[in-house]
């Protein structure tokens, strides 16, 4: 048998659209018998194309072989999940016997980055659709509001500890509900309904926008004009009528104080803090007293939320060391 006999195991990705070959992968199927193991949309933009293809019905393997004895060179269009269990019994047939043909791995087309995104909506869209799972479709967006801050402490405490692989794990979590949120929004009323293609084509236009020196040829300058210009363009955009629009009254209060001042300053704004002497009653004289303590911090270029945190996480770590060790399971209990 001629050297050159072969079997071409052309991949291709799902997530594009069928027809969109490479040039290399075009010539083989145009220029040897093509065979495949099902019906599909891959198949069906081959035979438009005008090449003629084959399907297999059961074990590919012998059809594959008398095909290459036959013809010299035969393609095997692959599934849209690789066909890995014929290309792993192909390898091991081969190389038994690699008289019969060589085994050739062809790629006719590439996931983009970002593909698994697609999946991602995929399945969203199947778990919050009839049959899906009956938990996500009883859901609406206040009834998860609770989750997606959640999933973003856990990323967040990923990041502290620099625990990437937790990170990847966890940015996945908040992922899904920013899917879950946009899936769930195609429900809405027609005039209130939005996909999660608005949300991804809405963030594309905004950094567009916002980094002109990126996209728009504009001089970039150091970091600080470059904020400085961010901020002209989104106060520009958002026509706000207070420093404090957009600030995120749910966060944690040293979080939402230090963004407050930090606002005010920005403005050129100078208000004096409530006296916690003047104060009506103990809890509103520890807020001025808290308040004034966030003033001193930011004051001294310190973010007093992750002092806290640092600290009441060391003293957590005091209260596990202090606490007596669990019961050995494996020691014997006293029969009485």
């Amino acid at each position: 048998m001629s050297t050159t006999a072969r079997i071409v195991l052309l991949v291709t990705s799902p997530r594009l659209p069928a027809g969109l070959l490479t040039s290399a992968a075009w010539d083989v199927v145009r220029r040897h018998p093509v065979l495949t193991a099902a019906e599909g949309e891959l198949v069906t933009a081959v035979r438009q194309a005008g090449v003629e293809v084959t399907v297999v019905d059961g074990p590919a393997t012998q059809p594959l072989l008398d095909a290459v004895a036959a013809h010299g060179t035969v393609v095997w269009l692959a599934g849209p999940a690789g066909d890995e269990a014929l290309a792993r019994e192909l390898g091991l047939r081969l190389a038994r016997q690699p008289g019969l043909a060589e085994l050739e791995l062809m790629y006719g087309s590439w996931d983009p980055p970002g593909a698994r995104l697609l999946d991602a909506v995929a399945v969203l869209d199947r778990l919050a659709s009839p049959g899906g799972d009956p938990w996500k479709r009883a859901q609406t967006h206040r009834s998860l509001a609770g989750y997606l801050l959640e999933e973003s402490y856990e990323a967040y405490d990923a990041m502290v500890a620099d625990d990437t692989d937790s990170l990847r794990e966890e940015l996945g979590d908040v992922l899904l509900q920013v899917v879950l949120h946009a899936r769930l929004a195609e429900e809405l009323p027609e005039d209130e309904r939005w996909t999660i293609d608005d949300v991804a084509g809405g963030l594309v236009d905004k950094m567009i926008r916002r980094n002109p020196h990126v996209f728009a040829g504009a001089e970039a300058g150091t970091i600080e004009e470059i904020t400085e210009n961010w901020e002209r363009i989104k106060r520009a955009e958002k026509a706000r009528r207070s420093v404090l629009d957009g600030v995120a009254f749910s966060q944690p209060a040293l979080a939402l104080a230090t963004q407050i001042l930090d606002r005010a300053a920005r403005a050129g704004l100078t208000v004096a803090l409530p006296p916690a002497d003047t104060q009506p009653d103990a809890e509103a004289q520890l807020g001025a007293t808290l308040l004034a303590m966030v003033a001193e911090a930011r004051d001294a270029g310190l973010n007093p939320e992750a002092a806290l945190r640092r600290t009441t996480l060391t003293h957590a770590n005091a209260i596990r060391a202090a606490e007596p060790p669990p019961p050995d399971p494996s020691a014997p209990t006293d029969p009485r």
